[in-house]
């Protein structure tokens, strides 16, 4: 008989002990961290019980603290051999009150909605669904993800590699400490360094032996170059020097008055502040800050003209939007079309299915992927459409459901959306063209079949305001039910159809000849991409006056994806990917809808809303398009990059790619050589140059990888923006990682020049 060995149970003074330890740890940290008044930070690292809800009979008291590395949320485990669950604060999403989990909902009665709350995820890990003891400390936990510090990577990593936890780092924990944070440094170098820190000869380092030890290592030789080219008044920045650098270096229109603010935001030195002077600290901490990063500060709200017809915007839309994972036996959930919302999805996709007990289920027909409630799915876009964006949501509805529940599908969505849901046109007339984002804020709109042309309505209305005979209107009644029997489509679902009519597409001049402004078309991505190449202008200009809708291959069984640009290049509207799946496709998506507030909304150029235009993305004719630009990159260095190797002496070999997507003409791509052994604070300064023909359809990558010799390089961030939204001069860029979250101590530093080409 096999058996297992338990580890010793620990006295109870040892408990004490190891608990005194951990607060004295936690102390120095929080000190560390300067947050000794911060009531939020300490109820989290106190703790506390919390009723876990798995089903209606599963709800068990679980015990919940923030560690003391001020970063990682601790769970009591009561399962026996089970180690005790962590998360890193890092990986949460969102944290929400009330009962509007999946999970919550079915499990949760209505009395308890003031004291739940629930925990998403960045990753596909399932949502943690939680009950406080009252709705003042659910309160109080849901601000379990606001940041702290951006010191707690570093921290996290100094308190791992201090083994016996006495708060002294060894040499050997040093070296640990080192391979933590992702950078392989020299034995004699390190014990240079560690002599030289170890005031107290000790032959251990502790408290600001530590700091100064880390200090040595971070020193950013360029920024101290940048800075002493500008600090002209005894060893600091005067406002004048950083006026001088703001407009030489950076290009911006700066005045003294500007160069005070910064002194009186980002100077931690009181002395200095008071002097008006910059010192290097707070110059670096101006660098570092969102504003001054390499996004156009002034793109990252809605800046654009939102009163332009519906389809003069590209619109960030999602294909087979219920989906987590593949399109074969994934699940399906409420959470899939949450995730995306919260990305800045406008278009969903449900893919309706008659279901038992007369309600429609959504799932992907004729495959194990598991199935949702339709109703289920309108409350949780009801609810979640506009927190990221408060422009409009399309529903695109791909609708295999019997004449019945297609009826029961129109009365969820009547009842449940209410006066959001667009039913009519917002003019009192029959409209010519679409209405505007800005007329459409917090409304829904319906994308499917309709039984008739939206001319007939009014032509119908028109006919009984002229007294139409009984027998005129039976006959007509039985026109619309005969084709209502051949479409099978219930009139009430076809009637909220009003600006989105799903139509067979044939060709573009049938298109211009027979086609309404809101009759539609979807096309395959190998057709479309087909057209894009073969007959762009046709193309652009179809879509200057209707609209196009792309979606994969329905090889693409993996959930895969394709690449957006040559089709945002022909001016289509709706470019639907696969949220769910990581990759460099998304990537490029994420960077477009990156700016005008994230509203999922991105104005076409102006090139592309002219019914008459001459604009060809393949043969580029001279146009208002063409604006040739000479893009100058010079990678500079990167800071803190993630291990993305779990083997212990992993150490990231970082190259840098910089790649322009847009017109062919534009697209291109240089790479950096990989930095052997250092990802805390590689450098490279490499220059790269780059011809822009069409800025308005540009996109700037910036990628990070781990280089290999042998086999494929491994991912490490990346982020991406359009190229009229760069800044010049000496930028931070920070990263995302593979599923397009942040990460929070990552970044690049470059520095770029746009230049009008000769």
């Amino acid at each position: 008989m096999s058996c297992i060995r338990k580890e010793p149970e620990k006295s109870r003074s040892e408990e004490l002990l190891q608990y005194a330890r951990g607060q004295k740890v936690i102390q120095t940290n929080v000190k560390l961290l300067g947050l000794e008044g911060d009531p939020d930070l300490q109820f989290l690292l106190k703790g506390g019980d919390l009723l876990k809800v798995l089903s209606p009979s599963w709800k068990k008291t679980r015990y919940f603290r923030l560690q003391e590395d001020c970063k990682t949320m601790w769970r009591e485990s009561k399962k026996t051999f089970k180690k005790n669950d962590t998360f890193s604060l890092d990986d949460i999403s969102a944290v929400q009150m009330g009962r509007q989990s999946e999970g919550l909902k079915k499990n949760t009665e209505e009395q308890v909605e003031d004291r739940c709350f629930f925990i998403i995820f960045k990753s596909r890990r399932k949502n943690l669904d939680l009950i406080a003891s009252s709705e003042e400390e659910a309160k109080q936990w849901v601000k379990i993800n606001k940041s702290h510090s951006v010191g707690h990577w570093i921290l996290s990593c100094l308190r791992k590699a201090d083994k016996n936890k006495d708060d002294n780092l060894s040499p050997s924990e040093v070296k640990s400490f080192l391979h933590l944070i992702n950078i392989e440094v020299d034995d004699e170098y390190m014990e240079m360094l560690f002599k030289k820190c170890d005031k107290s000869k000790s032959g251990t380092l502790t408290g600001e032996e530590i700091k100064h030890f880390y200090d040595l290592l971070t020193q950013r030789d360029e920024i101290d170059v940048i800075y002493g080219e500008y600090a002209k008044t005894t060893g600091f920045m005067s406002a004048q020097n950083l006026v001088d650098f703001l407009m030489k270096e950076q290009r911006e229109k700066a005045t003294l008055a500007d160069a005070h603010r910064i002194i009186e935001m980002y100077e931690p030195d009181e002395n200095a502040k008071e002097k008006k002077l910059l010192s290097k600290d707070g110059f670096l901490m101006y660098l570092n800050h969102p504003d001054a990063m390499i996004l156009n500060p002034d793109h990252k709200d809605v800046y654009q003209d939102m009163s332009q017809p519906l389809n003069h915007y590209f619109i960030s839309s999602s294909h087979n939007t219920y989906l987590m994972e593949d399109q074969l036996k994934g699940p399906s959930s409420t959470e899939a079309y949450i995730r995306a919302l919260q990305k800045g999805c406008r278009c969903v996709e449900l893919d309706c299915w008659d279901g038992p007990d007369n309600e429609p289920v959504i799932y992907h027909g004729y495959t194990l992927t598991s199935k949702i409630l339709f109703k289920d799915v309108i409350k949780a876009i009801s609810e979640h459409a506009f927190k990221t964006s408060q422009y409009p949501v399309i529903l695109s509805l791909e609708n295999h459901c019997s004449v019945e529940q297609q009826e029961v599908m129109a009365r969820h969505m009547s009842s449940i959306l209410g006066s959001a849901l667009i039913t009519s046109p917002l003019s009192d007339g029959m409209p010519t063209n679409f209405p505007s984002p800005e007329e459409l804020k917090g409304k829904f709109l319906i994308k499917g079949k309709r039984l008739n042309k939206l001319e007939d309505t009014f032509a119908e209305a028109a006919a009984d305001d002229n007294d139409v005979t009984e027998e005129e209107e039976s006959n007509d009644e039985d026109a619309q039910k005969e084709k209502s029997t051949k479409l099978k489509l219930a009139k009430e679902l076809s009637d909220m159809v009003i600006y989105f009519k799903s139509v067979h597409f044939n060709s573009f001049e049938d298109a211009q000849k027979n086609l309404s402004f809101y009759e539609m078309a979807s096309f395959k991505e190998g057709k479309a991409i087909k057209l894009a190449e073969e007959s762009a202008n046709a193309y652009v200009r179809h879509n200057v006056e209707k609209f196009s809708r792309i979606y994969p291959a329905g090889s693409r069984t993996d959930s895969s994806n394709y690449n957006p640009v040559p089709l945002w290049n022909a001016g289509c509207q709706i470019v639907a990917l696969n949220f769910q799946t990581p990759c460099t496709d998304m990537d490029v998506n994420q960077g477009r809808f990156l700016v005008n507030g994230k509203s999922g909304y991105v104005l076409k150029p102006a090139f592309m809303r002219d019914v008459a235009t001459e604009f060809d993305p393949i043969t580029l004719t001279r146009g208002d398009w063409l604006k040739h630009k000479t893009l100058h990159v010079m990678v500079i260095s990167a800071q803190q990059l993630p291990k993305v190797s779990q083997k212990k002496s992993s150490i990231v070999d970082p190259l840098v790619k910089v790649e322009v997507y847009g017109v062919p003409a534009d697209v291109a791509e240089k790479e950096t050589k990989p930095f052997d052994n250092n990802g805390l604070n590689p450098s490279w300064n490499e220059n790269f140059q780059f011809d822009v023909y069409v800025p308005e359809l540009a996109l700037v990558r910036f990628s990070i990888e781990d280089y290999d010799s042998i086999s494929d390089n491994d991912f490490v961030g990346q982020y991406t923006l359009p190229f009229n939204s760069l800044k010049m001069g000496y930028r931070h860029v920070p990263l995302f990682n593979k599923n397009g979250n942040l990460l929070p101590s990552a970044g690049l530093f470059v520095h770029i020049m746009v230049m009008d080409a000769e």
